[in-house]
């Protein structure tokens, strides 16, 4: 069985953007602000130009993600919300799988593309995957919040299914996933800079937000994600540090 949305599980990693690096810096930092001058300083390692960081800081102020005062910037509630998900999202609470599916249904009537669009990203987002057309399915081991947008346009039920390891592995690119997953463990442990850690950092976080989070008997041997986790939480707590020093620096 096939599924339409397994190309989405491994994201393309885009160059970073004057306004990526200003996103990505102040994502990693709690409170999420910064002066100008420090998110200036991440986007040299980058060989981004002040002007570049100024004018997309100047735009995110007019687009209503960053909030500036004193010549401090600082991330809106939407984007402090999108904090608090990421750090949830890379490590999701689980719970004790008892072999029950979780089953999503569209029942709503037809809907504008946009709403088809905010749907399928919330689905991505709670970790479900498209069995066939509006019907979504994964494993009932997680615990997390439904957003309102997939309350409002579907209806749940639970259920199983008989051959659950072959169902997930036609639903998940497992095999993909891990492989990337140890590329990106060997990676940490290579990092010999800040620029290589910010890379490594960011690819590591889109990695886990894609991990299908799967219940440890539905996963192939050795599977990588809680080590990949362990790994990531370890290296983060000293490269944030260096960072931090290093962009506060006069």
């Amino acid at each position: 069985m096939s599924s339409g949305v397994t190309d989405r599980h491994l994201p393309t990693i885009q160059p970073l953007t004057a306004r990526s690096v200003v996103l990505s810096t102040l994502l990693g930092y709690y409170p999420p602000e910064l002066p100008v001058s420090a998110l200036i300083r991440v986007g040299a390692l980058f060989g981004i130009a002040e002007r570049s960081i100024r004018t997309a800081v100047s735009r995110m102020v007019s687009t209503g993600d960053l909030r500036a005062s004193d010549g401090v910037y600082g991330l809106t509630q939407r984007l402090i919300d999108r904090q608090a998900w990421q750090d949830a999202s890379c490590f999701p609470e689980t719970t004790q799988w008892d072999a029950t599916w979780e089953i999503a249904i569209v029942t709503s009537p037809p809907r504008p593309l946009a709403e088809r669009v905010a749907l399928r990203k919330s689905m991505a987002q709670l970790r479900l995957a498209e069995l066939r057309e509006g019907v979504w399915t994964r494993p009932a081991n997680l615990v997390r919040d439904l957003h309102d947008v997939v309350i409002e346009q579907c209806t749940f039920f639970q259920g199983q299914n008989e051959d659950s390891p072959a169902l997930a592995q036609s639903l998940w690119q497992l095999r993909a996933w891990a492989t990337e997953a140890r590329r990106l463990e060997a990676a940490i442990d290579a990092v010999a800079d800040l620029r290589d850690g910010f890379i490594v950092t960011t690819e590591v976080i889109r990695h886990l937000l894609v991990d299908a989070c799967l219940p440890p008997s539905l996963l192939p041997d050795d599977w990588p994600g809680d080590r990949l986790r362990e790994r990531y939480a370890e290296f983060n707590v000293t490269y944030a540090a260096k960072l931090r020093e290093y962009s506060e620096a006069a």
